[in-house]
């Protein structure tokens, strides 16, 4: 799944869809309790304590479901039978599966050759999603067929079965019914009803339920077929088969790439690829048809932006990987979601890489995922990569940066660390052996060893049972040709230092560069203990020396002062890599986050980048710098960042201007959109004046703006406008016919500045206009846009709570919503009003995001208390050394 959305959440609302024990075997399973035991004694870190809970025993397991679904699109309910064969392991009088939100009629069992048996009572609990089937006698050992019969509601949840609104090409309002589907092999009238068409689908390999789903609904598809002879369709809405050619095109192109990297063939005749109007997640990965949020997977040639194109290329990459890792080996249970998640978030990376080399996309991984894993990781509410799960309802909590963003950077130092030849050799060995199977991390590891002769056990088990990641502080020496350097890790803390007994330490991979060669490692070592002296051979005084080549490692690292001085010319010069500017850079800023060093020392170093080319370090940068606003909006000198802000770009920005150069890319596209964005934004006087110019003739139809340049249009009008702008904003989300297009304004509305405009666009957020999986987007934008902004926010969020809180049923979304909202406040004792509030109005899902954002509005306090008047005095004697224009 794409973006921490949680795959049983999707799959959870039908009696045969789990929340599994990821079982490939479907209900009714549990998995020995041998597997269990030996997760237990590996000691992995807890969850907050939470209700016990049992996974199903196995005294009774399928073998095979043959199920019925009736739809009803006008009533929004459905009809099912369930006729599954089976196979009693052990003498019982009970059925216990899973179950949730449907009614069952009848059930029965009945033994091979033998007589049917009804079940006699029916037990629900809920809270566990279970349910309990008795019957009269004791059903014996051997095979039999259960029969269930159960009523369910299509709900409006966007889980499970459930219903999707959408509107025609005549402005008919329609509903599809939407989980998944597979293979259609018969059509023929519906026995009972001639009005209706019955749809037979082929019989599936073993696999896990949370795979397992379908569409009804109207669409349009593409299709092509992959050089393997794979049927690939990319199904849209309705008159815009034209927006699935892109992802169709990446599709194609992926399914052979990951059967060459993994020399194990695409199990399956089709691949199918859907948008859904109404959709949580991102994406989600259902062996055969994998459903998309239409933004994830719709791409108008003309009015697309850039990064539209490189977000549905990755998400394909990332979803389609999710076949191998993850359907065709599933974790043994959700303790190991990482698998999954991590695993694929790094190898969509590798596949657009392979698709799409002119996106420079691995040094935008470290600005995405890396960059992003750290600052969360760094918290004391963080967790380790790997969480005992014991209640499927703690899995929402573990989707998040830790799964995903660490999982993936852990993953992308593993490959560093062993090479491809012998990971690749690793995972067709662990994909061979559990193919149909369940796996768990320690298997994993197993292969890799293997294939590799290194300890990766030993080396990963550091990175994935403990929660963390190291500070590497090196110092250096010159002695005659060579050079000493003095190595030593501790745990890397946002609050500065870490609290308590006994350390924990890594074994770290840790590459060395210089300026002979910035492009290669001249050394490489595990450091495998808290402190380490290395030599440099035949290094001159006048070479820098840097750590954390192409910044892999999962570490940060804090130079010596004259080791970083050394290195700040290589900034200005380019001599540095770009990933390796950005990285230093990322390092400095989150030291002084950190209380570390000083953050005036970091605005000296950020001033280096005058000469900066690469859109991925401005990407970071700007992140930074949007930051250190946020933070500095709680003071009277606001205006004096944006100074600094508008100083630092507008040298790029003058040398891009407005209008793409002949020769230039994908890239090239990326940074004008940011840098004229962030000037905009900031108030920058030219810029300013040819946005709003450049508006008036995309609202007067004179002259369309350019997809790239919309986003920064928008934003920097809506700052700087009144209450005719977002009138005008709000008319274009109307009439926008692209999601894309309404999801680009729905992320900028929140830039408006005035109380009674920011009050409307928080009603705005609830109202019909806006698909309720973008409503996050909207109170988000709101709450980030500005100091008044955040207050109205959040208070929007208090008054508004059961209605935000029943709509997203407690899921992924709440905690994205809690997040965005809360965690720009800077002051101590809204730490405490945060906490009270979720005290009285729990959200059991969120209960570690409510911790993390407390954690982080105090973190948040003590960086202005120790940094704000340093900085103002910086600023001021910036400004007055500045010639007078």
């Amino acid at each position: 799944m794409w973006l921490a959305a949680a795959a049983p959440s999707l799959a959870r609302r039908l009696l045969f869809l789990g929340p599994p024990p990821p079982p490939l075997l479907l209900l009714l399973f549990s998995r020995s309790s041998r597997r269990r035991r030996r997760l237990h004694s590996l000691g992995l870190a807890a969850m907050p304590e939470k209700r016990p809970f049992e996974r199903l025993p196995a005294d009774v397991s399928p073998i095979n479901y043959s199920l019925c679904l009736k739809p009803d699109l006008l009533d929004f309910t459905f009809e099912g039978k369930l006729e599954a064969a089976a196979q009693v392991r052990q003498a019982t009088n009970q059925i216990v599966m899973n179950c949730a939100d449907i009614d069952i009629i009848t059930a029965s069992y009945a033994p091979e050759g033998d007589e049917e048996i009804h079940a006699t009572g029916f037990n629900y609990q809920n809270e566990d999603e279970k349910v309990t089937l008795s019957f009269p006698s004791t059903l014996q050992t051997g095979t039999g067929t259960l029969k269930i019969d159960f009523v369910g509601e299509l709900n409006d949840k966007m889980k499970g079965f459930y219903r999707s609104k959408y509107t025609t090409p005549s402005g008919e309002v329609r509903y599809a019914a939407v989980t998944q589907f597979e293979n259609v092999i018969d059509r023929k009238p519906y026995p009972d009803d001639e009005n209706l068409v019955e749809v037979k689908f082929a019989r599936t390999p073993v696999m896990s339920t949370y795979l397992v789903a379908f569409v009804v609904g109207e669409y349009d598809f593409v299709e092509t077929r992959s050089k393997d002879g794979v049927c690939v369709r990319v199904y849209t809405p309705v008159g815009k088969a034209e927006q699935g050619k892109f992802a169709l095109e990446v599709a194609a192109k992926t399914l052979p790439f990951y059967k060459d990297y993994f020399n194990v063939p695409y199990p399956l005749p089709k691949i199918d690829l859907i948008a859904i109007a109404d959709f949580a997640a991102g994406a989600m990965e259902n062996w055969g048809l994998v459903t998309y949020r239409e933004t994830a997977l719709l791409i108008d040639p003309k009015n697309s932006c850039s990064s539209s194109r490189q977000w549905v290329a990755l998400v394909v990459g990332h979803e389609l990987a999710h076949q191998w890792f993850g359907n065709l080996v599933t974790m043994e249970w959700w303790t190991h979601l990482w698998l999954n998640e991590g695993f694929a978030s790094w190898i969509e990376y590798l596949c657009v890489d392979h698709c799409f080399p002119e996106y420079d996309i691995w040094t935008q991984f470290v600005s995405a995922d890396y960059t992003r894993a750290q600052e969360l990781d760094a918290l004391d509410n963080s967790h380790p990569i790997e969480v005992s799960v014991g209640h499927p309802s703690e899995v929402d909590e573990i989707f998040d940066a830790i799964s995903y963003s660490k999982g993936a950077s852990v993953i992308r130092m593993l490959h560093d660390y062993i090479g491809d030849k012998d990971f690749k050799k690793g995972m067709n060995m662990y994909l061979t052996k559990f193919q149909q199977k369940n796996a768990a991390t320690e298997d994993l590891w197993e292969s890799l060893e293997n294939a590799s002769g290194k300890p990766i056990a030993a080396v990963m088990n550091t990175w994935t049972k403990q929660m963390g990641f190291p500070l590497i502080y090196v110092e250096a020496e010159q002695v005659e040709d060579d050079r000493l350097l003095r190595l030593s890790q501790k745990k890397f803390c946002a609050g500065g230092s870490y609290v308590g007994e006994d350390c924990p330490q890594w074994m770290v991979p840790i590459t060395i560069s210089t300026s002979e060669d910035p492009n290669q490692a001249k050394l490489k070592i595990l450091m495998d203990k808290p402190e380490m002296n290395v030599v440099l051979k035949n290094v001159k005084p006048d070479q820098w020396v840097k750590l954390n080549l192409g910044t892999v490692g999962f570490y940060r690292t804090q130079y010596s002062s004259a080791m970083l001085e050394s290195l700040l010319p290589g900034i200005r010069d380019l001599s540095l890599p770009p990933v390796d500017r950005l990285g230093l850079q990322n390092d400095l800023f989150s030291l002084a986050r950190a209380g570390i060093i000083s953050t005036v020392e970091v605005l000296k170093v950020m001033e280096a980048f005058v000469n900066e080319p690469n859109y991925t370090v401005w990407s970071d940068l700007s992140c930074n710098l949007g930051i250190l606003s946020t933070l500095l909006s709680h003071t009277d000198f606001y205006e004096e960042i944006q100074e600094f802000v508008k100083d630092v770009f507008s040298p790029i920005g003058e040398r891009l201007g407005w209008d793409p150069k002949p020769g230039e890319g994908h890239l090239d596209a990326l940074l004008r959109g940011l840098v004229l964005g962030k000037l905009g934004k900031a108030g920058h006087k030219a810029t300013l004046e040819e946005a709003r110019r450049r508006f008036k003739d995309h609202v007067e139809g004179k002259q369309i703006l350019s997809a790239d340049l919309r986003s920064p249009v928008y934003l920097t009008v809506l700052k700087h406008g009144d209450g005719t702008t977002l009138d005008i904003m709000l008319k274009l989300h109307k009439q926008a016919d692209m999601q894309e297009e309404k999801n680009r304004i729905e992320r900028v509305l929140g830039a408006t500045l005035l109380p009674d405009l920011i009050q409307k666009v928080l009603t705005f957020a609830l109202s019909e206009e806006v698909r309720p999986q973008d409503t996050v987007s909207v109170i988000g934008g709101v709450a980030g846009g500005s100091k008044h902004g955040r207050k109205a926010a959040w208070k929007f969020i208090k008054d508004n709570w059961e209605e935000l809180y029943n709509r997203y049923q407690g899921g992924f979304l709440i905690s994205r919503l809690i997040k965005l909202s809360v965690e720009g406040f800077a002051v101590d004792k809204m730490a405490g009003e945060v906490k009270a509030f979720f005290e009285s109005h729990p959200a059991p899902s969120a209960e570690r995001t409510i911790q993390q954002c407390c954690e982080n509005i105090l973190l948040n306090a003590a960086w202005l208390k120790r940094d704000a008047e340093s900085i103002h005095q910086y600023l001021l004697q910036r400004k007055a050394s500045l010639p007078t224009v």
